[in-house]
């Protein structure tokens, strides 16, 4: 059973997790800008098709967290400190994802401004892989853990 549920949570750590992560951090290179040249990269389809990647693979990223303390619970390491700080920076990330890019690529999308609003999904697209890679570290290193 236990490798059952940690397969089911490490390939959907990588699908949906590293999914909705490619799609934050490419979404500022295609959306559009005013006054941007014509010939640019700039592609709004392709910056839409990432705003769709980004809330549904953060969606179905969910059961990521919920397999894991599953799994965890499974092998009696709930109380471990390294299970609670990735569990901090798993609702973070989520958070982040829920409450600021996504909402904020949605406005890019409906009203294109000089770029400054792209910078900012930039940086919370390095924070929200940053706090996944954070997470995952903690997977490998366990530091605490007691097995």
């Amino acid at each position: 059973m236990e490798q059952v549920l940690l397969s089911i949570h490490v390939v959907a750590g990588i699908v949906f997790v590293g999914g909705s992560a490619v799609a934050t951090s490419l979404f500022p290179r295609y959306a559009p800008v005013t006054g941007g040249p014509a010939d640019s990269e700039r592609s709004p389809g392709i910056a839409r098709a990432m705003h769709r990647i980004t809330g549904g693979y953060a969606k179905l990223g969910l059961i990521v967290p919920l397999i894991g303390i599953v799994l965890a619970a499974v092998q009696g390491r709930m109380g471990e400190i390294w299970i609670t700080v990735a569990m901090i920076l798993t609702a973070i990330a989520g958070g982040l994802v829920a409450l600021q890019i996504y909402p904020l690529q949605q406005t890019a999308l409906a009203d294109p401004d000089d770029g400054r609003r792209l910078r900012t999904l930039s940086m919370l697209a390095g924070i929200y892989n940053l706090l996944w890679t954070a997470v995952v570290v903690l997977m490998i290193v366990r530091p605490g853990s007691t097995a």
